[in-house]
């Protein structure tokens, strides 16, 4: 074929398919660690981790999520009706309770859940009220943990949606404005609790005397998971002092002393001394107390992979471990998968909580941005190990504790190891407190394999929470799971009810949306360990620049 002068067809062709392979390279946001070999990302699609796999039915799935919205507009409508600017309602009695420091912990907690379902009425009325909370006074002491992840993060997530993709929600732009003014109000009143010999701070605070409970450590979670808020802050308001006040704690779990406090790579115990910085034990595992430093780590390098490699590193060596050494599997179930805690390198307890239940989620995640399928089928047996603890119980719904501990299951009542020979666990404490960690993993498995079984798997816990624990008011904590009806109504309603369960409850049956966890590049946001969505530091709009500039180059260079 003849062809026109200075056409040079080969070589832009193979400049082009040149060029787009650099550009699936830019829209990954993360890359394995060095010396890891990524496997392939479709592998982690279609590998099927159950038996069976049901078509999509948006039809479907459209009601699930318009039942999740009418359950959290019910609850909403309880709290605002009774207790509007406290912390929470009593669904059992509507009386209110406050013991988040009076700041409206229900309302703040629920913003972001609010806004990813689109309801500008809810939306409105707490963005009003948040710019008249006085974080700088309050009679009861204030725990810096949860006030970051529930405050702080609640704030910092709406300001993120409402300056990005749900802008058109919000009426009143100065009051958007005032949500970053109002999270600077309140880091300032806490921030005196890293003012300690470490960095390392107090976690029970005075913010009127600007005291301390006078603890001499502080935990592994409540030290590890401030690091993504704080820097958030710094990030958005361009005051560096935030986040590295929590780097600067952070700095000692990162390399933790000493060496007896790390008994297997990358896992640390729990207690931290203040003055010193070494940790006071080698007691651990992914369980309250010590589960969100792990969340932590590797969500930090979804949030800005160029500035938090270590951390990334740091969750490689722990879940590695978590594989080699604490995987356990029940005697009378071997097909279930569940992750014992540690005391030092030799004693291992076949016991967990609903908590821990986290875990399945946080290796699919790691699983996703590493291209590590291991760590996705890992990932995946966790969730169906918590699973199990749901469809096994009376109510249908899992426990605030369980053992799998078959020599315990024998010394304890015959109902107990009947139903541990049964169903490979028993319970140690049927509490259920509105906790999300079983569906937040179901969200995280469906969301990394489409597999719309975890959308049903969801459902069915919903489904049995709403039964359950709904009251005329909203949603009650139970006492016992494992008793048709629950057992007795606690009167008890956690903010968090509206930030996890209802948001990922929701959001595993809508379609995909700038806060969704993302297969097909780099997340836009990043959830905090409330699930509130963060947005990432090094995000799409800035990639994408990144790469227009690297493809004009190299064109300009082709074409010279």
């Amino acid at each position: 074929m003849r062809r026109e002068p200075g056409t040079f067809v080969l070589p832009i062709a193979t400049a082009t398919v040149f060029i787009l392979l650099l550009l699936s390279c830019f829209t990954r946001a993360v890359s394995p660690p060095p010396g890891q070999l990524p496997e392939s990302r479709q592998g982690a699609l279609v590998r099927e981790p159950l038996s069976f796999r049901r078509e999509d039915d948006p039809n479907l799935n459209q009601e699930r999520a318009g039942a999740v919205k009418e359950a959290f507009q019910h609850a909403w409508d309880g709290y605002s009706r009774y207790c509007f600017g406290q912390d929470e309602v009593n669904p059992v009695t509507n009386d209110c309770n406050n013991p988040r420091n009076s700041w409206g912990a229900s309302a703040v907690d629920a913003f972001s859940t609010a806004l990813v379902m689109q309801n500008q009425t809810i939306v409105n009325q707490i963005l009003d009220f948040i710019g008249t909370i006085d974080f700088a006074t309050t009679d009861t002491e204030v725990s810096l943990f949860e006030t970051t992840i529930r405050y702080l993060a609640g704030m910092l997530s709406a300001y993120d949606l409402l300056k990005g993709p749900l802008s058109d929600l919000a009426s009143n732009d100065t009051a958007v404005d005032q949500l970053l003014v109002q999270s600077k109000n309140l880091a300032d009143a806490m921030s005196f609790a890293f003012n300690t010999a470490t960095g390392i701070p107090h976690n029970d605070l005075n913010i009127t005397s600007k005291g301390d409970n006078g603890l001499s450590t502080n935990g592994l979670a409540t030290t590890g998971s401030l690091i993504l808020e704080w820097r958030r802050l710094s990030d958005l308001s361009g005051d560096q002092s935030y986040g590295d006040y929590a780097q600067k704690a952070e700095d000692y779990l990162l390399d933790p002393k000493p060496a007896s406090a790390e008994p297997f790579p990358g896992l640390l115990g729990t207690r931290i001394n203040i003055e010193s910085g070494e940790f006071e034990d080698a007691t651990g595992g992914w369980n309250g107390g010590d589960d969100s430093f792990y969340e932590y780590l590797i969500k930090m390098y979804v949030y800005d992979p160029e500035r938090y490699g270590t951390y990334r590193d740091r969750w490689v060596l722990a879940a590695d471990s978590t594989i080699k050494y604490l995987t356990s599997h029940p005697s009378s179930r071997p097909d279930i998968t569940f992750v014992s805690s540690f005391e030092g390198n030799s004693t291992f307890s076949n016991s967990s909580q609903h908590l821990t239940c986290f875990d399945g989620g946080s290796f699919l995640l790691g699983g996703n941005v590493l291209d590590r399928q291991d760590y996705i089928d890992f990932g995946l047996e966790l969730v169906n190990g918590c699973h199990e603890t749901y469809i096994n119980t009376a109510t249908r719904i899992g426990p605030e504790a369980f053992s799998w501990n078959s020599t315990a299951a024998e010394q304890s009542s015959d109902d107990d190891e009947e139903f541990f020979q049964k169903n490979g666990f028993y319970v140690t404490n049927g509490v259920y407190d509105l906790r999300p960690e079983v569906i937040e993993s179901y969200y995280y498995a469906y969301r990394i394999t489409k597999n719309e079984t975890y959308r049903d798997w969801a459902w069915d816990a919903f489904v049995a929470i709403n039964a359950t624990c709904r009251t005329e008011t909203g949603f009650t904590a139970i006492s016992d799971v494992n008793r048709e009806g629950g057992g007795q109504k606690m009167g008890l309603q956690e903010s968090f009810l509206f930030a996890e369960v209802m948001k990922y409850a929701f959001l595993i049956h809508t379609d995909d949306a700038d806060w969704q966890v993302s297969t097909s590049g780099p997340d836009e946001f990043v959830f905090n360990t409330e699930a509130h969505p963060i947005r990432v530091y090094l995000n799409r709009d800035l990639r994408t620049q990144r790469s227009t500039d690297l493809v004009k180059r190299i064109l300009d260079y082709i074409l010279m």
